[in-house]
């Protein structure tokens, strides 16, 4: 499947298969969503992620991870900046997930980076989605 959104496309597989209660779930492998993996995972929303490869196509292979009674560890992903509408916030004016429960993840000039990250960095940029 072409998605013109990666990052929409990334949570939404994400998503699915955490109320399916799969074990792990394949993403396409861009340079986008490997950072996006790489935050959620010192974030401990995601257990492990690795690459692999049929033929031509590069797949992330990202395992989930639940609590105890098989809940998802991730309770919401929501998109914020879109292809049709980019929103970009500067250090000032970070938004704070559910009072620091969640977070924001930020496209900044130093890579993809946690609002908690960007704002100990003083670095504003592009608001890519929250996670709680």
């Amino acid at each position: 499947m072409a998605a013109n959104d990666t990052i929409a496309d990334m949570l939404t597989r994400i998503r699915n298969a955490n109320m399916a209660r799969h074990q792990t779930t394949q993403i396409p492998a861009t340079k986008m969503t490997r950072s996006i993996a790489k935050v959620l995972q010192n974030e401990g929303f995601i257990g492990e992620f690795q690459e692999s490869e049929e033929g031509i196509k590069r797949n992330l292979v990202v395992s989930l991870k639940y609590k105890g009674n098989r809940q998802p560890l991730i309770t919401a992903l929501k998109r914020i900046s879109k292809p049709g509408l980019r929103v970009y916030s500067n250090r000032k004016e970070l938004p704070r997930v559910l009072g620091g429960i969640g977070i924001a993840i930020i496209s900044t000039s130093s890579g993809i980076m946690t609002d908690r990250e960007a704002r100990r960095q003083g670095l504003g940029g592009e608001v890519l989605c929250y996670i709680w």
